[in-house]
Order: structure tokens, then C-alpha cells, then sequence
């Protein structure tokens, strides 16, 4: 089947059927282009508070499409691929979380957004990589308790040196298989390139960096930026993205290994299929008091983000 057509009957079927389509910057470029709304995580969160259509269509993973279900509890909410999920949020179970509130309680916990609606339901704040620094730095506590990636949670300590920020050992694992020599040997390789990263990255990648951020500053610094070469340190797509949007700029991915399976496991015939029969698609269900429990952290996070800078 052709891609334009099934597109062309993806554009059809969300009218008819009153959907509209989310996607994370990081799936195909071929499910982007049909989709409503497209971004990081933070961005996905803010457009989701504002979504006329009756039904959300996320084309991502598991936690995104729990977290649009939050914010729209009468909506219905499918996620395109049912096996799409997050190996760093499901790296902490709640009574693992509880056991760390006991010991450390103290702490605000802080958790990034990339965590199962259960464990939300045990946290005091959400955080994406675009907003950690300044949410944390609003937090009425110097004491943080970060979940699950502790190397958000370290670039957010160098940023926030006032704060006490303890993390955990977790993290994403795609982000963190690049090394420090890798990121040395890709600059040494394009001595004209910026090195852009995500800070999901190791420390040690970080530091090597000319502009650390979410998939969405990346993409704006690149974007806005007047070099014309670029080492991309997170999920492939984006480089792809970019060289399509910046054909007169390059793009270098810093890594092979810099795919998010989970990510890619969507494809266009997914998203048509739901639509075809929303009965048959996956859909994120969620009792009225499991969404008021998870919520009240992601209320937070765009409380504290919509929050003037002091």
C-alpha cells in the first residue's frame, strides 16, 4: 500500500472520527507528518490540556499516552502500538518508591515524566528535560529526592548547586550506552560541528557538549543557530528531522546505537488501523481515582512551568 494513500486515509478517518493525533518527536517521519500535535514530552503535556477533537490517538509510549488520559479523563485515549513502552519508566516499582520515601523523608520527590501513571501517584512533582532545571529551581525544599534517570538528575544538581539533590541508579538505557570516547571521537571526526546532547546522556558525554537540552531545544538551537554542522546526541530521528527542515545545514547522529525501539515499534498502518476500528486499538483505561492521584504531580508540573521566572 502506497504511503501517500494511507496517509490520505489517516487524514480522512481522524476528521470522521473525531481524533486527534499526538506524536513524539522521536516515531517516524512519515507518522509526523499526519499528525495534529507533534513534540517532546513537555510540549505533548501543555497541547494535551487543550484538545477539542473526543478522542487522542498518541503515537509514542505507554507513559505519554497515560499521562494524555490524565489530562483528558473524558476523553478516550488509544496508544497506536500496545507494545510501545519505556524501559526507564518501568524501572521503579511504587513500593520500591515508598520504600525510598521512608528513607528519605525528608525530600520533595521529583519525578521525571518518564515514569508509569502508578509511580506518579507517589510523587510530589513531574519534570521533563526541558522544564527539570526550572520546575526544581521553584521548588519550596532544597532537599529532592530524583526519579528515575540519574543523569537528568545529576545536570540538574550542576545547574541547581543550592539544591540537595539525591538520585537513583536507572536511567534510559539508550541515551546512556553512548560513552565518553564516542562523543570524543565524533568531534575529532567533524571538528566543525557543534555537539548538541540530551541530557539523559552520561555526565560524561555532557560536559563535552556545546548545548545541553530536551529534543526540542536541540532542534530550535540547531534550527535558530548560524554553524552549519551538527553532532546530535539523542534519538536518531531528530538528526533525520532536522536534515529534512535544515537541508543546507549537516546533521551527524553521535551514535548508531541512539535508537529508541519502543519509539520506532509504531508504524503508519498502526495509526490507520485504530482509526479504522478504535473498538480493536489500545486504549489507555483508567478509573476516576487512579487519574486524580497520578495527576496531581502532572498539575504541578505545568503549575511550577507556567510559573514567571523570579
Amino acid at each position: 500500500m502506497d504511503i501517500r494513500r494511507v496517509q490520505e486515509r489517516i487524514l480522512n478517518l481522524k476528521k470522521e472520527k473525531d481524533f486527534c493525533i499526538l506524536a513524539h518527536s522521536y516515531v517516524k517521519k512519515e507518522i509526523l507528518e499526519i499528525a495534529d500535535k507533534t513534540g517532546d514530552s513537555f510540549k505533548l503535556s501543555r497541547d494535551a490540556c487543550d484538545i477539542d477533537a473526543g478522542n487522542i490517538l498518541f503515537c509514542g509510549v505507554r507513559f505519554m499516552a497515560e499521562t494524555a488520559k490524565m489530562l483528558n479523563p473524558q476523553k478516550k485515549v488509544y496508544l497506536a502500538n500496545g507494545a510501545a513502552g519505556c524501559p526507564m519508566a518501568e524501572q521503579f516499582s511504587p513500593e520500591e518508591l515508598k520504600g525510598l520515601k521512608k528513607q528519605y523523608p525528608d525530600r520533595t520527590v521529583v519525578a521525571y515524566v518518564n515514569t508509569t501513571a502508578t509511580l506518579k501517584e507517589h510523587c510530589d512533582v513531574c519534570v521533563t528535560s526541558s522544564s527539570a532545571v526550572e520546575i526544581v529551581s521553584k521548588i519550596n525544599n532544597d532537599k529532592i529526592l530524583f526519579i528515575p534517570d540519574p543523569n537528568l538528575g545529576a545536570y540538574v544538581a550542576e545547574k541547581l548547586p543550592q539544591k540537595d539533590i539525591k538520585t537513583v541508579n536507572g536511567g534510559c538505557p539508550i541515551h546512556a550506552s553512548v560513552t565518553g570516547e564516542e562523543a570524543a571521537e565524533a568531534k575529532r571526526l567533524h571538528p566543525d560541528a557543534l555537539l548538541l546532547v540530551h541530557p539523559e546522556c552520561l555526565p560524561e558525554v555532557v560536559k563535552q557538549a556545546d548545548y545541553v537540552g530536551s529534543t526540542s531545544g536541540i532542534t530550535a538551537f540547531a534550527k535558530n543557530s548560524d554553524k552549519k554542522e551538527f553532532i546530535i546526541g539523542t534519538e536518531l530521528q531528530i538528526a533525520e528531522s532536522l536534515q529534512y527542515e535544515c537541508p543546507e545545514k549537516m546533521f551527524y547522529p553521535l551514535s548508531k546505537k541512539l535508537v529508541c525501539a519502543d519509539m520506532k515499534i509504531t508504524t503508519l498502518l498502526d495509526v490507520l488501523r485504530v482509526l479504522e476500528e478504535p473498538e480493536k486499538g489500545c486504549e489507555v483505561v483508567m478509573s476516576a481515582e487512579e487519574i486524580e492521584r497520578g495527576r496531581k504531580c502532572i498539575d504541578e508540573m505545568l503549575r511550577l512551568g507556567e510559573q514567571k521566572k523570579t
